[in-house]
């Protein structure tokens, strides 16, 4: 099992939801006992960064399916986004949707409010009423969510600051997009490949230097979600190095794929901000080892079929990635590009962590939740449209074949994935960050 202390041999004890011990020989008597022998006992994974789509979305997907297909997939923790219809961006909306998705939840979830222009002052009553941290969109988006201003952004990091929780950015800048979007366009350009150029690094650089700006002007915490760009990484690092709360996040995607693929997957794969491959994806790679960026997580964001099979710039951007998650990093760890105990601190621990849920999430020790991903390490993982449970089934790993197989996925105690089969109910629950 893989543990904050390291990988270990042993057994894992859970009673009424929470680890009870760890070690050698614990006593079983009356207890379902799981044989794990030559398995990989992992946490199961925090992903921190999802949109079910519900509600008001429901065409693209929901939550009883993407929930399932975070269980398929290892994941017991999820943070939804907030660019639902309506947007979460004050305290009533979080609490209806937290109320209106619990019945629906096949694994646990946190929620993300939004910021957006003039609604700065909600962050504080929405953080208070459980919220995760919230969202700016900086670039344009899913849902055409208006950016805040500077001084929404200034306002709401004077909160973080006070309260701790983070601020997480969609790190585009709009003009610059704009700006090449139509130069591409009037280029007469069409081709899935066009992409990362109408949306290119200098866009996410840009963002990452606004945001380091406004972390150390005000002393909160911004996160940069789903980073593509190589660029950013200077900002993350002189934002370490200084001591000022800019931290961040990338996905499987930008560590896996490559430029060329843009010819074999097509709109499959395009996603905001665009996979760029080459310089950017080895040292993307190389600063996920080195823990400059903290985090790994899916950017679930399914779309119906005919969203997405339309010319390249009216086509929807993001697919189905939750399920996809762990399996694909796993798949890293067993082909020696990652360590197992990478996988696990990105992926379960410092997401956890990000969310305000550690220590009850993402590790592996006593007093934490019962949430355990077991994987056959001499499995497979064939991605087919059967093995998906997201209604959307578009993604640009389909057909691959992964290294390793989850075959349990334990909520609290509670067995929800066995070997190929969703065998719980609705069991998840909404979870509130306990923040110092």
């Amino acid at each position: 099992m893989v543990t904050p202390w390291g990988v270990i041999e042993g057994d894992v004890l859970i009673v009424e939801g929470r680890i009870r011990a760890i070690g050698k020989g614990l006593p079983a008597e009356g207890a379902k006992v799981i044989d794990a022998t030559n398995k990989l006992v992992l946490p199961g994974a925090v992903d921190e960064h999802v949109h079910m789509r519900e509600p008001g979305l429901l065409h693209k997907d929901d939550f009883t399916h993407g929930t399932m297909a975070a269980a398929a997939g290892g994941v017991t923790t999820v943070g939804e986004m907030p660019n639902t219809l309506p947007p979460v961006k004050n305290k009533e909306i979080l609490e209806e949707k937290a109320r209106l998705l619990s019945s629906k939840a096949y694994v646990d979830f946190g929620l993300w409010g939004v910021l957006t222009k003039g609604n700065a002052a909600d962050v504080e009553e929405m953080i208070t009423a459980g919220a995760v941290g919230v969202k700016a969109f900086l670039g344009p988006t899913t849902g055409n969510i208006p950016p805040p201003s500077n001084q929404d952004m200034l306002a709401a990091l004077e909160v973080s600051a006070r309260l701790w929780f983070p601020i997480a950015i969609h790190g585009e800048d709009a003009e610059i997009v704009d700006y090449y979007m139509r130069k591409m366009k009037a280029a007469g350009r069409d081709d899935p490949a066009v992409w990362p150029e109408a949306r290119p690094p200098e866009a996410e650089e840009a963002a990452a230097w606004l945001a380091y700006s406004l972390a150390k002007a005000s002393g909160g915490w911004i996160h940069i979600v789903h980073i593509g760009a190589a660029e950013v990484l200077d900002a993350l690092a002189k934002a370490a190095a200084e001591g000022v709360n800019l931290t961040g996040e990338t996905c499987p995607h930008y560590l896996i794929l490559d430029i060329e693929d843009y010819s074999r997957y097509g709109n499959a794969m395009k996603v905001n901000p665009p996979v760029r491959g080459g310089r950017h994806r080895e040292e993307l790679m190389e600063a996920v080892k080195s823990g400059l960026i903290e985090v790994v997580a899916s950017d679930h964001a399914p779309h119906a079929a005919e969203e997405k099979n339309r010319p390249v710039w009216e086509a929807a951007s993001g697919f189905s990635g939750t399920q996809t998650l762990y399996p694909s990093m796993i798949d890293l760890a067993l082909r020696g590009e990652l360590g197992i105990e990478d996988v696990v601190r990105l992926v379960a621990e410092s997401p956890a962590k990000v969310l305000g849920l550690w220590p009850m999430k993402g590790g592996i020790m006593p007093g934490a939740d019962g949430d355990i991903a077991i994987v056959d390490p001499r499995g497979e993982t064939v991605v087919t449209e059967e093995w998906f449970r997201s209604r959307s089934k578009i993604t640009p790993f389909m057909g691959w074949k992964f290294r390793g197989s989850i075959e349990y996925t334990i909520l609290r105690g509670i067995v929800v994935y066995d070997r190929g089969e969703i065998v719980s109910g609705p069991v998840g629950k909404h979870v509130k960050p306990v923040r110092e």
